[in-house]
């Protein structure tokens, strides 16, 4: 084992550790939710990351998106987001698509991939994203944040868990609330451990359950839905 993994044993074995390092992960906006979780995701050993986005970074964002800084601004977010996977992982072969989702490439870009992480700002997509993980038989971890508040789901084939959870097109509380520094980290660090828990079969995860979080109240709660 090289020693960039030594920390995560124990917590991980030697095998689980290999495993991941072969996993296919495609996380499908590289903002303030992905960037953290690309991060995570990086530093845990997933060393084959398709990581998607059309945008480029703006002065907006560097209040809370971790790849953002002055000197990149007006960079795309992808390309950007593939440099700091190789700058923390020689070994990584990240494959950035700097495009925007949708119903002509969704199945180009996600087809192949062990496990679809949900890191869009927008309904119309997250449930394009659920109808398309179905049909290629996909697991996907779904998370979205807002101000002081966060969420949390894993949704397999046939579940159909976001058309309980979002009856309209209408977009979250992220264009109303905005979001601060810590609350993307903090939602996205929360998926990554269940894309790491569903990948291996470890643990309980949140499956047809909605995991909610109220940083203002320090509330946290666990809906569950009946199947």
């Amino acid at each position: 084992m090289i020693e960039r993994y030594q920390r995560n044993m124990n917590m991980l074995s030697k095998e689980e550790i290999i495993k991941i390092n072969n996993a296919k992960i495609c996380v499908i906006g590289c903002g303030g939710l992905g960037g953290f979780i690309i991060e995570g995701l990086t530093r845990l050993g997933f060393e084959k990351l398709t990581i998607v986005d059309k945008d480029v970074f703006d002065e907006t964002n560097l209040n809370r998106q971790l790849f953002s800084s002055h000197s990149n601004l007006g960079e795309l977010k992808a390309t950007t987001g593939a440099k700091r996977i190789k700058e923390i992982n020689n070994r990584c072969t990240p494959t950035p698509i700097n495009d925007e989702l949708n119903e002509s490439n969704i199945i180009d870009i996600i087809k192949g991939h062990d496990i679809v992480i949900d890191a869009v700002d927008n309904v119309k997509t997250k449930l394009l994203l659920q109808e398309y993980c179905e049909i290629l038989n996909i697991p996907l971890v779904h998370g979205a944040i807002g101000g002081w508040y966060g969420q949390v789901a894993v949704i397999l084939p046939g579940d159909k868990l976001l058309s309980r959870i979002y009856r309209t097109l209408e977009s979250g509380i992220e264009k109303t609330l905005g979001n601060p520094s810590f609350t993307p980290a903090i939602i996205a660090n929360f998926m990554v451990s269940e894309a790491l828990k569903l990948y291996l079969n470890k643990g309980d995860v949140l499956r047809n359950k909605l995991l909610m979080l109220d940083l203002l109240s320090n509330e946290l709660d666990l809906i569950e839905f009946t199947k």
